[in-house]
């Protein structure tokens, strides 16, 4: 499989790490200050770059009919122009806000778990989230991601990192270090709490599941979610 890197940071060189090992090709390195390679030639575009430049760069490889795998946060209020683009340009597109293995268990994890504290009324649930001083966006997109699916399981109805209203769930986003990612959901009462936690050693698994997602994708059209890729939908 030829690959095209949209964004060649720390995520895009440990993507192209594994996926050389896993006997793919790199056609193309494009990055603020690096062009390398020709975007045409690959079967599969891996966006990991800023969210500033995360819709053109998506936009140029749709346009040319290559599928996209994207892993950059912070960009989502042009997610309906990214889908509509990729329908229109007949190919495929893949968003998720983590694509470890083990989170996108972990999120399936957090809706069973809304579902059983629902008749709990005297629980209040709330996410933190803790990344190195490096990640731009705050909240994480996987914070999002599992705040969303508190969302659609229960009567909370929004998140915010204040939590001003009774109803929405408080994000408490922390940067520090070279923390990879740290996410715990909480559910605390006066009389005691229940956590559970996702603790990420180092950024292999993000890496190795953008690559799983692009070997799946390739050849498909339409939008996609991690949890195709893993069948958990």
């Amino acid at each position: 499989m030829k690959i095209a890197l949209l964004g060649y940071g720390r995520m895009g060189k440990a993507i192209e790490k594994i996926a050389k090992n896993r006997g793919h090709e790199i056609v193309a390195r494009i990055d603020k200050d690096q062009i390398e390679g020709t975007l045409e030639y690959a079967n599969v575009a891996i966006n990991f770059s800023i969210p500033d430049a995360a819709v053109n760069n998506i936009f140029s490889a749709l346009s040319i009919a290559i599928p996209v795998v994207c892993g950059t946060t912070g960009w989502l209020e042009n997610f309906k122009k990214v889908t509509d683009f990729t329908v229109k340009n007949k190919t495929a597109f893949l968003y998720a806000s983590n694509f470890s293995i083990g989170v996108n268990l972990f999120f399936k994890l957090n809706e069973q778990l809304v579902k059983m504290m629902n008749n709990q009324s005297d629980y209040k649930v709330s996410i933190e989230e803790i990344h190195h001083i490096h990640k731009l966006d705050a909240p994480s997109g996987t914070a999002i991601t599992l705040a969303e699916g508190i969302i659609e399981n229960s009567e909370s109805s929004d998140w915010s990192l204040s939590a001003d209203k009774s109803d929405e769930i408080q994000i408490n986003a922390i940067r520090e270090g070279e923390v990879p990612g740290t996410h715990t959901i909480t559910y605390e009462s006066s009389i005691d709490a229940i956590s559970i936690k996702h603790k990420a050693h180092n950024r292999e698994g993000f890496a190795l599941g953008a690559v799983v997602a692009s070997e799946w994708i390739v050849g498909k059209k339409g939008i996609f979610k991690m949890s195709d890729v893993l069948n958990l939908s």
